[in-house]
């Protein structure tokens, strides 16, 4: 071993948001860590990082810059030599990462699945017409105007904590969240119901945790390979490479999800236009070394299909 491990003395530093998740997400990689190389806890010290995205709660994310405004400033740091990794909501990154970073190693994923919440109903199907539906993802919204166009949807940002505030202030009947983010928080106490991937697609790489490093530190390369969740990884390579061939940004609609059953991968996708008037989808079967090119191929088998203005309604 030609690197020093990280020590109490000289730890090593994880970057992450400050709410509640980010941090059980970032206390998962430093046990994981821990774990894997025999060392204290202490050898890894949590630095949490306030983004523009964490700041600015009162508009639509694709209104400020989208999904790069929760890795900006962390990745900076990570630049600067302030952190040595950062753990990121694999859902939350963009496409590409800045020069001189890597985002290669991904913790075992958990359950994809969208969750239903609200205190009175057990459904989408309960509610009443004219329900107001509390949403800030645009995937959410789209798909729940598609099913349900008599609902009224309203913007509903914050971290999982304040949404659920928003809820029971009612500033909404109900609201999404995803059944990983519950799950991470063991908060059984949450009225919710799991909405399957057959009725509501998810989106790309939720449920998946990634840890981005500098690309020439190859201490936390080494270290970070100790904990990486191959099938994930695979899994991702096919999400994120669909995602990328349709430029997914906060302004568009996008769902996607892959399984793996022995060596081969099932791979569904889902444009849709933003104001949930009409979707695209598809589904297909490749092995598991072929995800990445399938990926590319369902996104612009996809885009081919949607043909010139289908993304151009604007909210």
């Amino acid at each position: 071993m030609s690197y020093e491990l990280p020590s109490p003395a000289k730890p090593l530093n994880i970057g992450t948001r400050g709410s509640p998740l980010a941090l059980a997400q970032a206390y998962e990689t430093r046990e994981r860590l821990s774990k894997a190389f025999d060392l204290p806890l202490e050898a890894f010290e949590i630095v949490v990082i306030k983004t523009t995205g964490d700041k600015i709660i009162d508009r639509p994310l694709k209104e400020i810059g989208g999904k790069g405004l929760f890795t900006r400033e962390i990745e900076d740091d990570m630049l600067s030599g302030k952190i040595d990794i950062a753990v990121h909501s694999m859902k939350d990154m963009p496409t590409m990462q800045p020069e001189g970073l890597l985002l290669d190693t991904y913790l075992p994923r958990e359950d994809v699945r969208d969750a239903f919440i609200s205190p009175r109903s057990s459904g989408l199907a309960d509610l009443a017409a004219g329900t107001v539906v509390g949403t800030s993802s645009l995937r959410r919204k789209a798909q729940l105007k598609l099913r349900r166009p008599d609902l009224e949807v309203v913007e509903f940002r914050g971290n999982l904590q304040t949404r659920l505030k928003k809820l029971d202030d009612g500033v909404a009947e109900a609201t999404f969240l995803a059944m990983a983010g519950l799950n991470r928080l063991k908060m059984d106490e949450v009225p919710k119901s799991a909405i399957e991937v057959e009725d509501m697609l998810p989106a790309v790489a939720q449920g998946a945790i990634g840890i981005e490093r500098r690309a020439t530190d190859m201490r936390a390369a080494d270290m970070l390979a100790a904990i990486h969740d191959g099938p994930t990884g695979q899994r991702l390579a096919a999400e994120r490479s669909f995602l990328a061939a349709l430029d997914g940004s906060c302004e568009t609609p996008i769902a996607g999800l892959s399984e793996l059953d022995g060596g081969t991968m099932r791979l569904r996708g889902e444009v849709l236009r933003p104001d949930g008037s009409d979707s695209i989808d598809d589904d297909m079967t490749c092995a598991i070394e072929d995800g990445a090119a399938a990926g590319k191929a369902m996104a612009e088998k996809l885009l081919s299909q949607a043909g010139p203005g289908f993304f151009d309604w604007r909210q």
